[in-house]
């Protein structure tokens, strides 16, 4: 769904919180244009989240990510209230918490906001059950409607016939998991989680990574997801947004980052990231390819296509632009010294063609061996939306492999020189 059409559940503006006690002091150096270290000189105090501004949709995961110190925690905080900000706005459902009071603020947190910590925040006396159940009996909720929903979050992230152990029973993942239930119990619109799976094996860890993209099938939360490991945001995020000393470098899906990095911090911290699962065929196409036209071109006019465009083999659509399949310059040629018109004969409909999401990685397989570049259709009519080349694909997947020598890259010694 395109962005304009989507439903904002949070937006954050102008977004600032500063620690110490000389805030409005600091806040006036901030707007002047001071760093954060000549305002920490100056007035001893930290700056947390610098002018903040964004947007989250309803439904998606949206992953706030940086290095210790970079005030993802902070932003996070703030979304509930646990900080309150020095200056700035959040809108929850359209309406601004940072005006709230107390009882309307608690309001908002037992009804909208549920928060998933990094160390689980369980209670050790009480049964998992209890403790899945613990947010409802806050909000005072009679004891059997609790327990009902308790029992429904716990099968929900998988917990089904633990409810009676203990904290103490499980693994450090299934804890995590009754984190996750009791957040979930609450029923919330949003889901704050804050380096909910840092405290984990790194199995384990993908394990829960793995549950919580198949809960957000089910139940399509909104999820602002705090993390420092990239290939987690990478895998998580919707939409992410990269954050060095309070302030928001860049905002955007993995694909966004990856090829259009918006600072030099961004491109260092995306540099060694695995390209060829994130960038896809809708970045790599070419999308005003020439074509030729079924039933309407004979094989000059396609020689005259393939000599303007200088390439030796052409894409073939219908009326409809639906993808038929590719003509070579060689069978054009040969089309063309018997005066046939039809192009029926040498169309090669047997070839691969893809849609617009699919990855460097799962296309390389495709190219394997053939000599085509790949069609890119659209799934529901196939429609001709574009063609990726395999040296585009070969580059992509060999950016930051160079020493390796693959296969692919021997059949595009002709195409290209590789740089060792």
């Amino acid at each position: 769904m395109e962005e304009e059409n989507r439903k904002v559940k949070i937006e954050v503006k102008d977004l600032t919180l500063i620690f110490g006690k000389n805030k409005d002091q600091a806040l006036e150096m901030l707007n002047k244009g001071y760093s954060k270290t000549e305002i920490f000189e100056k007035t001893k105090c930290t700056i947390g989240v610098n002018k903040a501004n964004f947007e989250v949709y309803e439904g998606e995961i949206f992953v706030v990510m940086g290095l210790s110190g970079s005030g993802k925690s902070t932003l996070i905080r703030c979304l509930n209230r646990l900080h309150k900000p020095t200056a700035g706005n959040v809108f929850v459902n359209g309406h601004d918490i940072t005006k709230e009071n107390n009882k309307e603020l608690l309001e908002t947190r037992r009804t909208e906001m549920s928060m998933v910590f990094q160390n689980f925040g369980l209670l050790p006396h009480r049964t998992i059950i209890e403790n899945a159940a613990f947010g409802l009996e806050i909000r005072g909720e009679a004891k059997e409607k609790r327990l009902e929903k308790a029992f429904e979050a716990l099968e929900t992230v998988g917990l089904k016939g633990y409810e009676y152990q203990y904290p103490s029973e499980l693994s450090g993942g299934m804890q995590q998991r009754v984190g996750l239930a009791r957040a979930l119990a609450n029923n919330p619109e949003v889901l704050l989680m804050d380096e909910a799976f840092s405290a984990l094996d790194p199995l384990i860890k993908s394990d829960m990574q793995d549950e919580l993209l198949m809960i957000q099938e089910k139940v399509k939360k909104t999820i602002v997801f705090i993390t420092h490991d990239l290939d987690e945001a990478i895998k998580l995020g919707d939409r992410i947004v990269i954050m060095k000393d309070g302030i928001i470098e860049q905002i955007g899906n993995a694909e966004e980052i990856m090829t259009n990095p918006a600072s030099e911090y961004v491109e260092a911290f995306v540099e060694k990231v695995d390209r060829k699962t994130i960038i896809t065929a809708g970045s790599l196409m070419f999308t005003k390819s020439t074509v030729v036209q079924y039933g309407k071109d004979g094989p000059e006019i396609v020689l005259r296509k393939m000599r303007s465009a200088s390439v030796d083999v052409l894409p073939v659509v219908n009326d409809y632009k639906k993808f038929l399949g590719f003509v070579w310059l060689n069978d054009v040629i040969e089309l063309a010294k018997n005066q046939t018109h039809k192009l029926d004969e040498i169309i090669k409909t047997e070839v691969h063609s893809v849609q617009k999401e699919y990855t460097v990685e799962e296309m390389l397989p495709l190219i394997s061996g053939k000599k085509s570049p790949l069609a890119v259709v659209d799934q529901d009519n196939g429609k001709l939306l574009g063609i990726v080349s395999q040296t585009s694909i070969i580059i992509e997947a060999t950016k930051y492999d160079k020493n390796e020598i693959s296969d692919l890259q021997k059949q595009a010694k002709d195409l290209f020189k590789w740089k060792k």
